[in-house]
């Protein structure tokens, strides 16, 4: 008998894995955690039954959530990452030695628990000393918080659930005023594709556009996530995502990624003119 993975993206289009066997189930105070392994993607996160993360794939979006942030402002120091209970998020920070603090504000702490014993190539990141993990509300931390963080990342669930609250304008807001006079805000922005995603991803970049002056919107092609096109926001008080990027300090880092590299940092940023339409729509 075959076991399969099943996500529906829309009521018409489902994405199927087939699994070996599931290696974790429980429910949360606050979602149903499930580790699932299979063949083709390894083992695999999922939180309600939504795909968060693969080990096939999974350094695609935490590569593209961290390295271009990091490539436009080399003198990131502290960095507030608010979600990402998986670790990746933090893994890929800590590879910068310029970065002294990494606080990690995640409301499920059986999230991080389960990602460090079923998938510890990602839940690294954890076991670095610069990096605090507060087990809270992120809506509720960001509102006591000023000036105080070089980079904001927001590694949210969908907006709905637990994540619901990380896609509003006021969210947005505080996460302005946390920041410093040359802070950066990277979140996660949905996928432009599917009818639902669209209008999720145009409501979040609409909050975002008000808040900071400068906001720009970039892709990745990520294989388990709904259509494979995903994008995520850049937002900024001070530096443009392309503009002011220090292709030159960053190379010579020399750090060694699989996806990301300077070049397609500028490509990431020219998008489809039927994304443009939905950016502009809302704009």
């Amino acid at each position: 008998m075959e076991l399969w993975f099943s996500e529906r993206h829309t009521k018409n289009v489902q994405f199927s894995i087939r699994t070996d066997k599931q290696l974790f189930s429980a429910q949360s105070p606050f979602q149903r955690v499930d580790i699932f392994e299979s063949v083709e993607f390894g083992r695999f996160l999922t939180l309600d039954g939504y795909m968060m993360l693969t080990e096939k794939d999974e350094f695609i979006y935490h590569e593209m959530i961290v390295h271009p942030a990091m490539a436009v402002n080399p003198d990131i120091e502290n960095v507030l990452v608010i979600g990402a209970g998986d670790g990746g998020v933090a893994r890929e920070l800590t590879r910068y030695a310029s970065v002294k603090t990494i606080d990690v504000v995640e409301i499920d702490e059986m999230v991080i628990d389960v990602c460090k014993k079923y998938l510890p190539q990602t839940a690294r990141g954890f076991d670095d000393p610069r990096v605090s993990v507060l087990i809270q509300d992120g809506l509720k931390y960001i509102r006591s918080v000023e000036d105080r963080y070089d980079l904001i990342i927001v590694d949210s669930t969908d907006p709905f659930g637990p994540g619901e609250g990380l896609f509003t304008k006021e969210f947005y807001g505080n996460c302005f005023k946390a920041l410093k006079d040359d802070g950066i805000m990277v979140n996660q922005h949905e996928s432009p594709f599917y009818e639902n995603d669209a209008i999720a991803m145009q409501r979040a970049h609409k909050r975002i556009v008000k808040c900071f002056p400068i906001s720009r919107v970039y892709q990745a092609h990520i294989p388990t996530y709904p259509s494979g096109h995903w994008l995520f926001g850049f937002a900024s008080k001070r530096y443009h995502p392309v503009g002011d990027l220090d292709e030159a300090k960053w190379n010579g880092l020399k750090l060694s990624t699989k996806y990301y590299n300077t070049k397609l940092h500028a490509g990431a940023f020219a998008l489809p003119n039927y994304v443009w339409a939905l950016l502009k729509d809302v704009e």
